[in-house]
């Protein structure tokens, strides 16, 4: 990196006539390298780098690139008359603005970044890891290790991949510390949609299955909690809106049966009964006996006389 030019220095520059005038060649090497030409700015001064060697600095116009210099070498040979350009370049000053400096991208890599597509490169020595089970031949060992606990891959997690793991998931956004979990009036490990981890982790950790919660599918710690809860309700409040007016659709017909009143029911039985159950009329010999019976002789009065007389007084005399 360039710096302040030093007394000393200038002195050396000064006795090196050729180097120290060679200004206008490293300008045209300079304005050669740059974008634009007026980033090219006035002459800084020179810096002597060893033995008929010298670099000559321009400020940089450039934006974003405060306090950068174009930065031309030129040499000569012993005893020649004629500067030669070394290399040129842009290079920061005592004050200019740098960017944070290179960080692997082991070290960069952040939650998240793994888009679609993207692959990590193989870690053979990474320590969340430690080789799996190999079956040994023994079918009470490798029913154990294969069926129960899972081991047949080449790699499983380490105590380390684990702990680290639980403490990521535990000072998380799911675990007990978060703003739903505090808010919430009962915590995960009553829910009746909290399915349970197999192994170590299961005894602090479980998934989440309620597809009304935030975290359905992801996994919380048993401290944890939402407004999902199985067992939690709300008591109903009185709603401040009036009661919507009944919907009334009058293009639809509904059928009703009526029914029928009681002379349809009268009539509706007799005529159910049919006309064998009608009764006769009263037969002749069926009069009663305080009613007068019509005699069969001619001119025989049979009916009292309505006067008050008798039936065997004359009509005249009546």
């Amino acid at each position: 990196m360039a710096t302040a030019t030093r007394p000393a220095a200038r002195a050396a520059a000064k006795k090196d006539a050729v180097l120290g005038s060679a200004v206008d060649l490293a300008r045209e090497v300079a304005v050669e390298i740059a974008v634009d030409p007026a980033d090219v700015g006035e002459h800084l001064g020179v810096v002597v780098e060893g033995e008929r060697l010298v670099s000559h600095r321009f400020a940089c116009l450039a934006r974003g690139y405060r306090g950068w210099e174009w930065t031309v070498t030129v040499a000569r040979v012993p005893r020649g008359r004629t500067a030669t350009v070394c290399e040129a370049e842009l290079l920061p000053g005592a004050d200019a603005i740098l960017g944070q400096a290179w960080v692997p991208w082991s070290e960069r890599l952040q939650p998240g970044d793994i888009g679609p597509g993207d692959v990590l490169p193989f870690r053979a020595d990474d320590p969340r890891l430690e080789p799996g089970w190999t079956p040994t031949g023994d079918p009470a060992l490798d029913e154990v290790a294969i069926d129960e606990l899972a081991l047949a891959r080449v790699r499983v997690l380490s105590p380390q991949g684990i702990d680290e793991a639980a403490e990521r998931w535990y000072r998380g956004s799911r675990g007990p510390t978060s703003a739903g979990a505090l808010a919430a009036a009962a915590a995960c490990g009553s829910c009746g949609f909290l399915l349970p981890l197999q192994g170590s982790l299961g005894t602090v950790f479980g998934v989440c299955t309620n597809e009304w919660s935030p975290d359905d599918g992801r996994v919380v710690s048993f401290d944890h909690g939402c407004g999902a809860h199985s067992e939690t309700d709300v008591e109903p409040a009185p709603s401040e809106w009036p009661a919507p007016d009944p919907l009334i659709d009058e293009m639809r017909l509904e059928l009703v049966p009526r029914e029928p009143a009681p002379s349809d029911e009268a009539d509706a039985r007799t005529v159910e009964a049919g006309a064998d159950d009608v009764p006769a009329e009263p037969a002749a010999d069926d009069v009663p006996a305080d009613e007068p019976v019509a005699s069969d002789a001619p001119g025989e009065q049979t009916a009292p006389p309505a006067d008050g007389g008798t039936a065997d007084e004359p009509a005249a005399e009546r």
